[in-house]
């Protein structure tokens, strides 16, 4: 049987313009009314509508995929106009032929084999997303925070598997443990959960009073999450099996921590490294002078050079925030901002007067060539 994207003459990757396309083409010219007495042609215009009607409608498109997928393009090419306008080699119930009802397909695949009983449907908890606040100095020194959180968990009365003492889950009636039912979708059949159980093969008749049958409770926790040195505004950590329960003996979710850091009354962080905008005067800056900053471990000198000019970056080693993803830390960058006095004494004043007269420079030439 051809392949539907065959049929239609286009890629398995075409987008919903394409297959349009060359469908719009391909039925004017093998319609019925342009190939009167032509079977073939009315045979092979059935073939082109059945094509669209499946690669035009997302969710049979992607259904169509798997198969192909699945059976290759030849199994895939069973999804053709066939008898009752089921599949071709199909029976009113659903797709058959050299592998049989595709819900023991799909029941193999999932559940280990055809007409092997299901059993409990173990299946894992939902993650768990909190966020902390921290401060600046905390982020980069590293702390200890609490947190609260409701989650589920594992129901201690029937130990997760939902049924009251002394009783246990039954076969689904409905899919006789496959947790998949077939379904016609009008030109192809698929498999989907079986919605009496839920996709679980098993039903509970007589529930856990303490969780009602869920397999989990809810209950409040106290956790104190350790969160590492040079952390960022953002930063995801992950604590495995901190979430929610899984269901029916499945295994827990994870805990992702997201750290929400304040921003420091000093420092501008860029990837590791600190930038600190660090005051010097006139006369630091134009005769040079060792002044003290403030960094995460405390004071150090820096050396200003003589003629330093505003806006001059200093990088002092090893300062920085610690590094998350490697040993050491970042650097810290001293920016210099000379600052111009203000307020000055007549004596001051006079000073500057004298060095202006002794500055024979003029700083705005480059301007004027």
């Amino acid at each position: 049987m051809a392949d539907l994207y065959e049929t239609l003459g286009v890629s398995p990757t075409a987008t919903a313009d394409e297959i349009k396309k060359a469908y719009r083409a391909l039925a004017r010219r093998h319609h019925p009314d342009a190939n009167a007495g032509d079977p073939a042609a009315e045979e092979r215009f059935k073939e082109i509508s059945h094509a669209y009607d499946v690669l035009s409608d997302e969710d049979k498109r992607r259904r169509y995929d798997q198969e192909r997928a699945m059976f290759g393009a030849g199994g895939a090419g069973r999804f053709r106009p066939g008898a009752g306008g089921t599949a071709a080699g199909a029976g009113a119930g659903g797709f058959s032929g050299q592998f049989g009802d595709f819900a023991d397909i799909f029941s193999s695949i999932f559940r280990g084999g055809k007409g092997r009983p299901a059993g409990p449907e173990a299946a894992r908890g939902d993650d768990v997303e909190v966020s902390v606040n921290l401060s600046f100095e905390q982020a980069m020194a590293g702390a200890q925070v609490p947190v609260v959180l409701e989650r589920q968990e594992t129901c201690v009365t029937c130990s997760g598997s939902g049924s009251k003492a002394g009783s246990a889950p039954k076969l689904c009636p409905e899919c006789s443990g496959r947790g998949v039912k077939g379904r016609n979708l009008g030109g192809f059949a698929m498999s989907g959960p079986c919605e009496t159980c839920g996709g679980a093969g098993t039903v509970i008749e007589d529930p856990c009073a303490a969780c009602h049958g869920t397999g989990t409770r809810a209950k409040e926790r106290k956790l104190r999450v350790r969160i590492p040195p040079g952390v960022r505004d953002g930063t995801r950590i992950r604590l495995k099996g901190r979430g929610q329960a899984g269901v029916r003996g499945g295994a827990a979710g994870d805990l992702h921590v997201v750290t929400r850091v304040a921003p420091s009354r000093l420092y501008e962080r860029r990837g590791d490294d600190l930038v600190l905008e660090v005051p010097v005067t006139f006369a630091e800056a134009a005769l040079g002078a060792k002044v003290e900053i403030p960094t995460l471990d405390g004071r150090v000198a820096l050396t200003v050079p003589a003629g330093s000019q505003d806006g001059r970056t200093l990088r002092v080693r090893e300062k920085g925030a610690p590094r998350l993803s490697a040993e050491g830390r970042g650097d810290l960058l001293a920016r210099l901002r000379v600052q111009v006095p203000q307020g000055l004494t007549d004596r001051q004043r006079k000073a500057l007067e004298e060095f202006a007269k002794l500055d024979g420079g003029d700083v705005r030439e480059a301007l004027f060539t």
